[in-house]
């Protein structure tokens, strides 16, 4: 699903307008990354926790010539903890993958 799928699903069972919905949807992600930013989490309870990790210096092998090493720095990564109901949904949805 799409951004732009999303603000359609919300505005058609909310019956609003796009136009008011699409900024709200805009202005949850925007709330998420400044968060993420600032080093916070996001916990939406049976939902899940966004937060940032410290990823570590390493190093690499350049995948055109693997006899070279290559240092990559350590950064910090957003990364996404589904809580249990979420995973206790997707486990039970009759679904299955889609292909491409």
């Amino acid at each position: 699903m799409t951004k732009a799928e999303l603000v359609d699903v919300i505005a058609g069972q909310l019956k609003e307008p796009k136009k008011s919905v699409a900024p709200v949807v805009e202005k949850f992600f925007d709330l998420i990354a400044e968060s993420l930013g600032k080093g916070e989490k996001c916990t939406f309870v049976d939902f899940g926790v966004f937060e940032v990790k410290d990823r570590a210096a390493r190093e690499g092998r350049n995948p055109q010539d693997p006899t070279k090493v290559v240092k990559i720095p350590a950064k910090k990564v957003p990364v996404f903890r589904p809580g249990k109901a979420l995973k206790e949904r997707v486990r039970t949805s009759k679904g299955g993958r889609k292909k491409k």
